[in-house]
């Protein structure tokens, strides 16, 4: 009978955990895809390893993923390309290329199928630090959607800014050179402009030397009195 009562129990059971690992993932592509509609440029996306740091800049939302990084970076930027409105910048770690297998197992592989899956991205490496204080700032005012996931292989998140899809950054920067500086506000002081070049000065012309001498001789010291 106990026997019974446990198979039972273990069979009612199995529904209620596969739904909560279906939520579990639905819950980060639901978060994903509500969020991606309201986000544009500047705001950002990670897919970050699994020690990547709780920061607390008031823009900042972790979501826990529980997932394969390369597939949650994959689902993104699907995304991402199927949006009709923001396009990925991609910056990943320069520290990640001298991360050395016996140091860190698992890093060759990863960096085998990460490099399959951005290879016809533009990728950015910068320092760690650098990025992390990039996101850090953009937090200030923006919102920055962490996605956390299982990996655990140093310098490996993925940084994606979101950029304007309809409008490219050599178009942005044929406008601004159409548009010139940008005027003084009422009431703002001038700003200083600097001078026209003044013409050098003619070289003054020496004085004559006294007649009947040579050319280069120094004058004669005057006679005492």
């Amino acid at each position: 009978m106990r026997k019974i009562v446990l198979v039972l129990g273990v069979f009612l059971a199995a529904p209620v955990f596969l739904a909560a690992q279906t939520a579990t993932s639905a819950g980060w592509q639901g978060r994903l895809d509500r969020d991606l509609l309201l986000m544009g440029h500047r705001n950002w996306i990670l897919i970050v390893d699994s020690a990547y740091p709780l920061q607390s800049s008031p823009g900042l939302e972790e979501v826990e993923t529980n997932a394969d990084q390369l597939e949650v970076v994959r689902y993104v930027l699907h995304s991402i390309n199927n949006s009709i409105h923001v396009r990925p910048d991609i910056f990943m770690d320069a520290e990640l290329p001298f991360v050395q297998e016996e140091d860190a197992p698992g890093t060759d592989a990863y960096r085998d199928g990460i490099a399959k899956l951005l290879d016809n991205q533009n990728v950015q490496s910068e320092l760690h630090e650098k990025l992390i204080a990039d996101v850090d700032q953009a937090g200030q005012a923006f919102h920055v959607l962490v996605l956390k996931t299982r990996l655990a292989v140093p310098y490996s998140s993925v940084f994606i800014r979101l950029n304007c899809k309809y409008w490219s950054d050599d178009a942005e920067e044929r406008m601004r050179s159409k548009m010139g500086p940008p005027r003084a506000e009422p009431g703002a002081a001038p700003v200083p402009q600097p001078l026209p070049a003044q013409p050098a000065p003619p070289p003054q012309e020496q004085p004559a030397p006294p007649a009947g001498s040579e050319p280069g001789t120094p004058p004669a010291p005057p006679s005492p009195q």
